[in-house]
């Protein structure tokens, strides 16, 4: 295996939850981009599109499965359709989140259970209908979205720290259940990047630049930023890599 065979995707089916925008999308370009067929899944219907005719538009091959991913009925129903199209999944990315916000006094039943089913409870569901078939082909990637948030507390986002926390710690217990079987699992955990759940810091200048100057590289992150470690993380050159969760912040972890 030569080194740039290492990060061929050629071959490969991904499936990319959180796929119609943000993080999510830019790692399924990224994917598609190495070689891989994705299997786009979101929620917005329209925003799926739109992330389909990019990739195809890029020269790849994409389809999707509108999901609620807070629904385990429609998760499910999405799971046993993922083969459909091309076969079914070598790689699952879990970039699906939300944070609902809001004080402790704030936070209700739903923010609370909404953001811990898409966030964490998704990932573990969709890892247990997926493996199997990986676990059979003897090969398999699964990597989740964690955060700066799975190990530090930051205001007004309970809900969201501590699926992140969970998200951590269910990638180390996916890795210990799959690895030998080929199936690695790793998490990406992202800094301060420009998408919906970082909007209210994007729009506020001031904070925004705060956290850029918290880091060690003086910015925040591009989409762009996370492209090489999911290659990374889903391909054959990190056969040795697993139960993993990678900081992609520019050293704002390190500080």
């Amino acid at each position: 295996m030569t080194a740039p065979s290492a990060f061929d995707l050629a071959g490969r089916v991904a499936l990319v939850t959180g796929a119609s925008s943000g993080i999510g999308r830019e790692i399924a370009r990224a994917l598609s981009e190495a070689g891989a067929s994705v299997v786009l899944v979101a929620r917005r219907e329209r925003e799926l599109e739109d992330a389909r005719a990019q990739v195809e538009a890029e020269g790849g091959r994409a389809v999707t499965l509108a999901a609620d991913l807070s629904d385990r009925a429609c998760l499910r129903a999405a799971a046993a359709r993922a083969g459909d199209s091309f076969g079914d999944p070598d790689i699952l990315v879990n970039a699906a989140g939300v944070n609902r916000r809001g004080s402790l006094r704030e936070i209700d039943d739903d923010a609370w259970d909404t953001t811990v089913a898409i966030n964490l409870s998704a990932p573990f569901f969709l890892a247990q209908a997926l493996a199997p078939a990986m676990v059979a082909r003897g090969w398999g990637r699964i990597i989740n979205i964690a955060s700066l948030q799975s190990v530090r507390a930051f205001p007004m986002s309970a809900p969201y720290g501590a699926s992140k926390g969970g998200v951590m710690q269910l990638t180390r217990a996916l890795a210990e259940a799959l690895s030998k079987d080929g199936v690695t699992a790793n998490a990406i955990a992202p800094g301060f990047f420009p998408t919906e759940l970082t909007a209210p810091v994007v729009k506020d200048p001031a904070r925004w630049e705060r956290m850029a100057q918290s880091t060690f590289a003086k910015r925040n992150g591009e989409l762009r930023d996370l492209r090489g470690t999911a290659v990374y993380l889903a391909s054959r050159a990190s056969d040795y890599v697993t139960g993993q969760t990678i900081f992609v912040d520019g050293g704002f972890s390190a500080g």
